[in-house]
């Protein structure tokens, strides 16, 4: 997952792999609340996850995961279904397994219905959703970025900070649960225990000092030593990380390390002398960052030669090819990325994206349905309907490509355009259809208010 920064209008741009990106907008800056979006982390997140949702009688597909970019460890769910997980948390852990653990725990406060306490809690609850919900601005201000990954707003900290200050009593209760869940899915709780023990030995520091999980979750001696007890009955205590699962936890990490730190820092990481697949990822991220693409694509040969099924690594590819100005040659690496991972509604975005970005109208009818097919699978990412909105134009179906910039609009907040392009929306198609309908929905709902 290469990463580099790009200005555009103003605004800073930080693409992790296949587009995790940063860019400053509206409410969502003002309150620093700054997530990303990730095809392949995501993916690792919810594979780890699933089970454990499961065994708490959650349905998989109903929970939300979000990617909150800060180097601190911290997780937390807010609005419900909705788990937030710091990218420090992932770079920082030591395994999957005490990935599982938070993953559990947080679990236990989702299945509890544990909700932040006050008004003005709750608010602050609704912006990391919100900010979710206007994803791909950022690639609409830089006219690139790979789609894989889609841009959302702000930085991290308001919502980690003042986010589920929950009781002492419920976080026990989160513990047990998570350990629960932990056993009906037949994994250990080791990590669990090993990780939150770590965090016991910093409540003798100062707050400031201190990780926000520990402040937000405090572990006092009493909650540690039941949970103990629990983890250590289990059966599955000493069931270990499979290797498989360890090895696509450290490309993770490096991928990320690689997109958010320093390229010097990354190259003390993961000097030339180390030839591991995470020292190859986490370099060619880093090249990419310094816009040295032909070193990136070097370090990146490999690892496609060893693993040519892995998707990711043909998304990365693309869009070192992409970002380097090379649209053409980045449509073969993002078609490979789509034939191995058919459904995955960022890897067809960003297709699409590149098809687009051909000026050739040969690709304007596959283009659109790759993003039909995104939308479909992804409907929270506006940079869908920005593209779907230039697929249309290309078409001369101008009707329909009003209506998809008023999705837009709406979908990243903006009442006055969205009513705009829904009312010219309504000019253009045929009064009674289904998308005539939809156009007069979006104008309804996002009227002026002319009191």
């Amino acid at each position: 997952m290469p990463v580099f920064f790009r200005q555009a209008h103003k605004a800073t741009l930080l693409f992790l792999s296949i587009v995790l990106a940063f860019v400053p907008f509206g409410a969502a800056e003002a309150a620093g609340i700054s997530i990303v979006r990730d095809a392949e982390t995501e993916k690792m997140i919810r594979d780890y996850a699933t089970p454990i949702w499961r065994a708490a009688g959650l349905v998989p597909s109903a929970v939300q995961v979000h990617l909150v970019l800060d180097p601190s460890i911290n997780a937390f769910v807010a609005g419900g279904q909705h788990l937030f997980i710091n990218t420090g948390l992932i770079t920082q852990v030591d395994s999957p397994m005490e990935l599982y653990g938070v993953i559990a725990h947080e679990t236990g406060h989702m299945a509890g219905g544990h909700l932040a306490r006050g008004g003005e809690a709750m608010g602050k609850l609704a912006l990391p959703y919100y900010a979710s919900m206007i994803a791909g601005l950022g690639a609409m201000i830089a006219g690139a970025g790979d789609a894989g990954m889609a841009i959302l707003a702000g930085g991290a900290q308001v919502a980690q900070r003042s986010v589920l200050a929950y009781s002492r009593q419920q976080e026990g209760s989160a513990d047990q649960a998570g350990a629960t869940y932990l056993q009906r899915a037949h994994l250990s709780g080791k990590g669990m225990l090993e990780l939150f023990e770590q965090f016991r030995d910093q409540e003798a520091l100062s707050t400031t000092s201190q990780d926000p999980f520990v402040r937000s979750h405090p572990i006092s001696e009493d909650r540690l030593a039941s949970l103990q007890q629990r983890v250590k009955a289990s059966p599955y205590y000493d069931t270990p990380d499979s290797p498989q699962s360890i090895h696509e936890f450290r490309m993770v990490q490096a991928k990320l390390n690689g997109f958010v730190d320093d390229p010097s820092t990354t190259f003390n990481r993961y000097p030339k002398s180390d030839q591991s697949d995470f020292a190859h990822y986490a370099r060619a991220v880093a090249y990419h960052k310094m816009g040295a693409n032909d070193k990136a694509q070097a370090e990146l040969a490999p690892l496609i030669s060893k693993m040519p099924n892995d998707p990711y690594l043909w998304e990365l590819k693309g869009q070192i090819e992409y970002e380097g100005g090379k649209v053409d040659a980045s449509i073969p690496s993002y078609k490979m990325a789509h034939s191995l991972d058919p459904n995955e509604p960022q890897i067809s975005l960003a297709l699409a994206q590149s098809m687009l970005a051909t000026d050739n109208n040969a690709y304007v009818d596959d283009a659109l349905a790759l993003l039909k097919k995104s939308i479909a699978g992804d409907s929270s990412n506006p940079f869908a309907f920005y593209q779907i909105a230039i697929a249309y134009g290309r078409q001369n179906k101008i009707g329909m490509a009003e209506l998809s910039t008023a999705q837009y609009y709406e979908a990243i907040g903006s009442s006055p355009d969205a009513f705009m392009h829904a009312q010219k929306a309504q000019t253009l198609l045929k009064q009674g259809t289904p998308e005539w309908i939809r156009a007069q929905d979006i104008a309804m709902a996002n009227q002026p208010n002319r009191e």
